[in-house]
């Protein structure tokens, strides 16, 4: 199983709204490295979903359901898209900041490139940011 860190703004698509739904596409995504990042999906793997802009947290859990397909949001059919469903709120959102804070994660994605919207998580840093949610790793 592989881990992932996936972003979205709150008021485009919150954390409460794919709980509502039970189940999403994670499309919109414009980025060669992060387009490159959910081709590498695998049904199973889990993802931390992070609110950015507003928020700039961990809120939840989700586990990929549906590999990469095409976005049905790209009228040049170039970009695809993954499906995700919820699996668990963090009881404690973790924040950027305190990420950022942590010399334990001074190599994860988010903190080095913090522009990538889909990045890989490594299992260390996936057990870490668990602890930190008071989720389940």
């Amino acid at each position: 199983m592989n881990y992932w860190l996936m972003k979205s703004e709150p008021d485009a698509y919150s954390w409460s709204k794919l709980v509502a739904e039970k189940r999403g596409h994670w499309d919109g995504v414009r980025n060669h490295q992060a387009a490159n990042n959910m081709k590498a999906m695998k049904v199973g793997d889990r993802a931390f979903f992070y609110h950015s802009n507003e928020g700039k947290e961990i809120v939840g859990v989700m586990e990929i359901v549906r590999e990469f397909y095409p976005d049905h949001t790209d009228e040049t059919g170039k970009w695809g898209m993954v499906d995700v469903k919820p699996l668990m709120a963090a009881t404690t959102p973790v924040p950027l900041a305190a990420i950022k804070a942590d010399p334990r994660f001074k190599d994860l994605m988010l903190v080095r490139h913090s522009r990538i919207s889909v990045s890989p998580v490594s299992a260390e840093h996936w057990k870490a940011l668990c602890a930190m949610a008071g989720v389940k790793a």
